[in-house]
Order: structure tokens, then C-alpha cells, then sequence
């Protein structure tokens, strides 16, 4: 009996060292974000999702800013593989730069998620992004009928785009120009934003405004220069006659969209993609099953709507009130 019992403590005690081994090893983990440019509130969003599920999945965890400069982002690469991180989150500058960068973890033999913007090529554990064609659809729904409401459907509609080699960006595009053409609304055509500046963004909403006289309304794919487009409608005299709407949400939205000033948003979850990109991760360093994509809602976002969709807006858009 005293044998039994001893063999038992003994196995107790190489079970309890196993498992104490194992959280140890966990908690001693380092995760690395390489993100395009995080001053951009869409990116700073998404870093706080990384950084509230990577706390509290006990991994130690550095960011890596390219400030939208595609030699500093490979730079950054290269030093989160000199410090041996266990993993690696990407959102690349752009979808043909992630291949590179993919190869880079590649050859280090570091797993990679990719968290929005996406990649021509390459080996990742997980991509997790918006699902942007069907996002960019119902934004360009929302639009139309706002359009056919106010009789303004005659009218044509200009877009200041991201870039276009950027696979999200190709999918805005597509999924909004479907809308358009099921209406029967023309586009006025695209500008490519390089800088995402103010002044570029005010210079292309004015073009666009000056050399079509028919235009209606301006759709900005993104969100946080907004005020250029609503400086160069209100300067070329056209407040009230041409509508703004834009992809992804800044926290002012919310008021503006209540008074009229935006008709809408489609608005992007990227506190929600952080928390899911750094999930994939984790369970793929624990040898578990991982999605190879998971494609995340966008909410298009009206007047309408906006009270029943607060609580969601206020968490995973804006990532203000994690946690509760």
C-alpha cells in the first residue's frame, strides 16, 4: 500500500512539474506586431486587440511601426527575427510587400498571422480580415437609397480609394461598384490616395467636385482625413448637394452621422480582428486547429441603425470599452 501510494505522489508530482513546465513556457512566449503605420487610428485599434488578448494570453509582446514606409517595414522584419519571437501578427503596407516579409519568417522558420490588407503570396498560419467586398456592397446599398431619397440619383459618385495593389482595397472597390451598377449610378471615377494626407485628400475631393458638376456624393476609403472631403465640399459651395460617406469610423462618426453631416460608414471591427488574429496564434503554437481565413463583418452604418449598433460600434470599432 505505502508503494501504491508513493508511486502515486511521484506520478502527481512529474504531472504538477509537466504542467507548471508548460504555463511557464506559455507566459515566456513573445508575439511581434509589424504593422503599416500605427499613428493611422484604424491601426492603432487593431494594436490594442493585439495587445489586450496577447496580456491575456501571457504573451510578452513588441509592436513594430513602418510609418508607412515599406524599407523601415522590412527593417522591422528583420528585427523581430533577430529577437526570436515565437510568432509574428502582419498588417503589410501593401499585399505584394507581405510576400517578402512572408518570406523572411519563412526562412526563420517563424509562424505568421496576417491581420487585414493581405498577401500575393506566401505562407501564413491565418489570414483574418474584414470581409470587404460584401462591406463595401452594403455601404454602396446605403448610399444609393440615401441617393434615390434625395432624388440625387441622377447624379455620380467619385471615390479617393487606398492603394489598389492592396488586395482589401481591390475588394472595397469591387464590392461598391456592384452596388452602383445594380442602381444604375454612374461613378465619376478613382483617386488613389499615396501619402494619406489631408491636403491629398482635400486636392482629389476638389478635382473630383471641379471637373464633374454632376457629382453627388464622394465615397473616402478611409476615415480619418475625412475632413479634407468635407473642407473641399464646403469650399467649392456644395454642402448639402453632395453627400460623404467612408470605410472604417473615427469616434466623431457617431455624432456626425446622428446630425446628418456622414451618411454612413461601413464600419471595419478592427479591436475584434486584433483579438482573433493573436486566438489564431495561440492556438497554433499549441499544435491546435486554425482557420487558414476568417473573414469579419463590416457594419454599414446609417442614422437608421446607428442606436441598435452602438454597444458593437463602441467595443470592436473603436475599442472603447474592452473588456467590459
Amino acid at each position: 500500500m505505502a508503494q501504491k501510494f508513493g508511486q502515486f505522489f511521484a506520478l502527481l508530482f512529474i504531472a504538477l512539474s509537466l504542467l507548471y513546465t508548460g504555463v511557464a513556457h506559455a507566459e515566456g512566449r513573445r508575439l511581434a506586431y509589424l504593422v503599416s503605420d500605427s499613428r493611422i487610428p484604424y491601426w492603432d485599434i487593431m494594436k490594442r486587440g493585439i495587445e489586450s488578448r496577447a496580456e491575456s494570453l501571457g504573451y510578452e509582446l513588441t509592436v513594430y511601426s513602418a510609418e508607412n514606409n515599406a524599407k523601415q517595414e522590412v527593417g522591422n522584419a528583420i528585427n523581430a527575427i533577430k529577437n526570436r519571437v515565437d510568432g509574428i501578427i502582419l498588417s503589410p503596407t501593401n499585399s505584394s510587400a507581405a510576400v517578402t516579409l512572408l518570406k523572411l519568417a519563412r526562412d526563420a522558420q517563424i509562424p505568421v498571422v496576417i491581420a487585414d490588407i493581405g498577401a500575393d503570396g506566401g505562407d501564413y498560419v491565418s489570414y483574418i480580415a474584414s470581409d470587404n467586398h460584401e462591406g463595401a456592397y452594403l455601404l454602396g446599398r446605403l448610399l444609393t437609397d440615401a441617393m434615390h431619397q434625395k432624388k440625387m440619383d441622377k447624379g455620380s459618385v467619385g471615390i479617393i480609394a487606398i492603394p489598389q495593389k492592396r488586395a482589401n482595397g481591390k475588394a472595397r472597390t469591387a464590392g461598391f461598384m456592384q452596388a452602383l451598377n445594380e442602381a444604375g449610378i454612374k461613378s465619376a471615377g478613382i483617386r488613389q490616395q499615396v501619402d494619406f494626407s489631408y491636403k491629398e485628400t482635400y486636392d482629389f475631393a476638389r478635382e473630383l467636385i471641379l471637373t464633374h458638376p454632376e457629382l453627388r456624393a464622394l465615397w473616402l476609403q478611409g476615415s480619418d482625413r475625412y475632413q479634407g472631403a468635407l473642407d473641399a465640399i464646403a469650399d467649392t459651395g456644395k454642402t448639402g448637394q453632395i453627400l460623404l460617406i467612408c470605410f472604417d469610423a473615427e469616434p466623431e462618426f457617431i455624432g456626425m452621422i446622428e446630425k446628418g453631416r456622414l451618411a454612413g460608414a461601413g464600419m471595419q471591427q478592427p479591436f475584434m480582428m486584433g483579438e482573433e488574429a493573436v486566438r489564431a496564434m495561440d492556438r497554433h503554437l499549441k499544435a491546435l486547429p486554425v482557420r487558414q481565413s476568417m473573414l469579419l463583418p463590416v457594419l454599414a452604418v446609417s442614422m437608421e441603425n446607428l442606436n441598435s449598433l452602438l454597444p458593437t460600434i463602441r467595443r470592436n470599432v473603436l475599442g472603447e470599452q474592452a473588456g467590459k
